[in-house]
């Protein structure tokens, strides 16, 4: 039987979501809390895809397979039950036997949250303590440009001569923080994202708000494909995977 959950988790802990030999993950503590579940027989899992070292995430989405019969309740207990503090499964339900969490999520959200204010201590793990201010009128003009579909080789950290690198970015927007006027946040949603795009991203739109490049480089060194001419890649610590939508018809 094929399940789909939705769970949160923080990544301070973490070398990452995707399994690493001799460093802790989430996938490795999903699936030592499935496998025990499931009468002690190893359980992979697959996740809508990979968040690296130190990032976050609020709506994140995977499957597996058990052979036990087990509700949708039950399971959700059962896995809060097993999985560390940091870990919460949000939602689990029984899906078709061919739904796929990676091959089927149709868009993704992110956030970056960034306090331009006094350093909090307190949240030096989810809020990248920039602590000056940016000139945010030019960090939107910018963002416009990552609108549509391009190819974000100049966005990707290692070196992806032979790979795909065309997303589509549906939406992208910066805006003050509802609850804490000296925090900003910047948000994209589109089909997919390369490894640390969206950090590369951030990135760059901090040069421009450092009035360091005008917001028409941005076009400028995305249409030229070179990672070289981009800038520094954001810490991770300030990105969270908001949500991951799939179509309609989808049953989970």
């Amino acid at each position: 039987m094929r399940y789909f959950i939705k769970f949160s988790y923080d990544g301070s802990n973490y070398c990452g979501f995707q399994y690493q030999p001799n460093k802790r993950t989430i996938q490795e503590e999903l699936e030592r809390a499935l496998t025990s579940i499931n009468n002690h027989q190893k359980t992979k899992v697959h996740a809508s895809g990979r968040t690296d070292k130190g990032v976050h995430a609020l709506g994140q989405v995977a499957h597996f397979d058990l052979n036990i019969e087990i509700t949708e309740a039950k399971l959700k207990r059962a896995l809060n039950s097993n999985l560390p503090s940091d870990i919460h499964v949000i939602l689990a339900k029984k899906v078709c036997g061919d739904f796929h969490a990676r091959y089927m999520a149709k868009l993704k959200k992110y956030q970056y949250i960034l306090n331009l204010g006094e350093y909090n201590p307190i949240e030096r793990d989810y809020v990248y303590q920039y602590n000056y201010q940016l000139n945010i009128k030019a960090m939107k003009k910018a963002l416009r440009y990552f609108k549509g579909t391009h190819d974000f080789r100049a966005f990707v950290t290692e070196s992806n001569d032979k790979e795909n690198c065309v997303r589509t970015i549906i939406k992208a927007n910066i805006f003050y923080d509802k609850k804490d006027k000296k925090k900003i946040v910047i948000e994209f949603e589109g089909t997919g994202f390369l490894r640390y795009q969206v950090r590369n991203m951030v990135g760059i739109l901090l040069r421009v708000g450092q009035n360091k490049i005008l917001p028409k480089q941005v076009d400028e060194i995305l249409k030229s494909r070179d990672r070289r001419k981009n800038g520094v890649t954001a810490p991770s610590l300030g990105l969270y995977l908001v949500e991951v939508k799939y179509p309609k018809n989808i049953k989970k």
